[in-house]
């Protein structure tokens, strides 16, 4: 009876011990931090010890968590080498699990991968509203938030499969970088499709595919010539995460005695006289209800954030993050995070979400930033939201009514471009999944929708287009979330329209594909985008010239008239870039000019011209 006893009593003891969570899942060796922090979750994990034997490996840290968690720090010597390795887990009585951990070998020349910049040009996607490539995955039991294609704030059934069929597309209209919006589970009964409520930070959510599906949807892209940019949250979660059912540390989540939603102030993290509670209101706060705050000052939570990052990165083979909401965290935490990445992969490439119309605001969080309070960030790029907005407001805006309204705003604007060390790295869009569509803020102008696509591909910064733009997709004016992130025609069995073999496409919407095919396609191969300086002119007469130049000659002049007729330059003003020997070929429409006396620019039309001497 005895013996049956402490058999029982052991049995219940290793069932207390059951580990239900081991995060990150894997690692590698060779990493330049050789330190990995494990997370394990299971039924009274926190009393217990861990150990390894392992050549090369050994346990540095064990700290206990909450009462289910047990976080264990191992370092992965020189002498380590690919394999599984035991990691044991025990008290005085004896172990009460044995964990199989996976230490993997990294890809070749892992460490060296580049990044995306100025010679990339990034198409963003809403996975869930592109194409469904696999409609059994639709729906799944225990996900909540069902499949509902009539419903703009649904699910539409999207996911990696659809992406996957049509990359040859994207690859075709020149990109070179495909962003797709959040691919990670979100467990939430309703508007789960934006994928920005993470509810597993290592699973790819299931009615997108699989973990092993991502891993061959990068690999498939590569092979196109495309590199994938995962978009990464390390602002929130959803309230679906089952960390919310029980905390790892009882500050894991930055929680109020009552909710307490973010001012959204984003200049409290830059304003020398801004209060601490404003402050503390915009970076504890929450989104939104569904959407609970991390506290990246837990330096555990601040570790498995960066770490969640180079899993990805490392697992998938990725060219790229795109990191949302990034000024609503703690800045000391993002200077901490942005580090480790980039001491990993230090030609690597990151874009935050900075949605602020001051660039001062904006480069402040990137790397090289000469910021008065000493704060130095590694971030190599940030979105360009101060230059979409005069974009924008320049190609509606009269000529004439101000000096720095018009193509003017875009000539000012640039002036304020000291502010920042790369500024060929940082993103320029036509617009994104938080923007109208550009064609309705055109006013349905497609005249105007070219001419903005030339300036995002040709003047100094990464280009970015939002799916849909090439063949005009609408949208209300004023911000409609389900409307601007609309289902890609021919997307869906049964689309009465192809976006992706041209099948009922309007001309004005045929042309304008045809138009951003040979615009970007151009761009792959054009040095003096990719690497040339900039020199503006004085807007004049409803047209504004630019050039890119290079020092070896090579030269691009960009001229864009907003007027109902055609204009005539003196090309004589533009004696720093041009002479009486000068020739422009039209890389759009192959049209020569000569350069030495005058140059017709179409009504409401746009001149790009590569320039050499006769």
């Amino acid at each position: 009876m005895k013996r049956c006893l402490a058999a029982l009593l052991f049995c219940a003891l290793n069932a207390q011990a059951a580990v239900d969570h081991v995060e990150p899942p894997s690692w590698w060796i060779g990493m330049h931090q050789p330190r990995v922090e494990l997370m394990l979750h299971g039924s009274g994990l926190a009393r217990l010890q861990a150990r390894v034997d392992a050549p090369g490996v050994r346990v540095a840290a064990i700290i206990p968590g909450s009462a289910n968690y047990l976080f264990v720090d191992l370092d992965i010597g020189a002498e380590a080498k690919p394999g599984t390795i035991t990691l044991e887990l025990f008290d005085a009585t004896g172990v009460r699990e044995r964990i199989a951990y996976s230490l993997a070998a990294r890809a070749p020349r892992s460490a060296e991968r580049r990044g995306f910049d100025s010679r990339d040009a990034i198409y963003l996607v809403v996975p869930d509203r592109f194409a469904n490539g696999d409609p059994s995955n639709d729906t799944l039991p225990n996900m909540g938030d069902a499949a509902r294609r009539s419903n703009p704030s649904g699910r539409h059934g999207g996911d990696l499969a659809g992406v996957t069929q049509h990359l040859d597309y994207i690859a075709s209209l020149g990109f070179t970088q495909v962003w797709p919006t959040p691919l990670m589970e979100n467990r939430q009964p309703e508007y789960s499709y934006h994928g920005y409520s993470i509810t597993d930070l290592y699973r790819i959510d299931p009615r997108f595919g699989s973990n092993e599906q991502y891993r061959a949807f990068v690999a498939a892209a590569s092979q196109r010539g495309l590199g994938v940019i995962q978009d990464i949250v390390p602002n929130h979660i959803g309230s679906g995460h089952w960390w919310m059912k029980d905390l790892p540390e009882p500050d894991w989540i930055n929680q109020s005695k009552s909710y307490t939603e973010t001012n959204h102030r984003h200049t409290a993290q830059t304003d020398p006289y801004a209060a601490p509670s404003d402050l503390q209101r915009l970076t504890d706060g929450w989104f939104v209800a569904t959407m609970p705050d991390l506290n990246g000052r837990n330096p555990r939570l601040a570790t498995y954030l960066a770490q969640n990052a180079v899993w990805w990165i490392e697992y998938a083979g990725l060219s790229g993050l795109r990191v949302d909401t990034y000024p609503y965290s703690d800045k000391s935490f993002l200077a901490q995070w942005s580090a480790a990445i980039m001491s990993e992969y230090p030609n690597f490439s990151m874009v935050g979400e900075e949605m602020s119309d001051s660039p001062l605001q904006v480069s402040y969080w990137l790397r090289g930033a000469h910021n008065g309070d000493g704060y130095a960030s590694s971030m190599p790029s940030m979105m360009d939201f101060p230059l979409f907005g005069a974009l924008r407001q320049a190609l509606v805006e009269p000529e004439g009514q101000g000096f720095g309204l018009g193509w003017g705003r875009l000539n000012e604007a640039l002036a304020q471009d000291r502010l920042y060390p790369d500024p060929a790295r940082v993103v320029l869009f036509d617009g994104n999944h938080d923007t109208n569509r550009i064609y309705s803020a055109f006013h349905e102008d497609a005249a105007l929708v070219r001419m903005a696509l030339v300036y995002v591909a040709t003047t100094l910064r990464t280009p970015q287009l939002m799916y849909g733009s090439e063949i005009l997709m609408k949208s209300p004016v004023q911000r409609d979330d389900g409307a601007v992130r609309g289902d890609m025609p021919g997307g869906w069995a049964g689309d009465k329209i192809n976006a992706f073999t041209g099948q009922g496409l309007s001309p004005d919407q045929a042309a304008m594909q045809d138009f951003v095919r040979r615009l970007f396609s151009w761009r792959k191969t054009a040095r003096v985008v990719h690497e040339g300086k900039l020199m503006q002119y004085n807007p004049e007469g409803g047209v504004y010239v630019y050039f890119r130049y290079l020092a070896t000659g090579e030269k691009l002049m960009v001229a864009m008239n907003k007027n109902t007729s055609p204009a005539t330059l003196d090309a004589r003003r533009f004696k720093e870039m041009l002479d009486s020997r000068s020739v422009g070929v039209d890389v759009l429409d192959g049209s020569q000019h000569e350069l030495g006396d005058k140059l017709l620019v179409p009504a409401r039309g746009v001149r790009v011209l590569q320039v050499t001497e006769h």
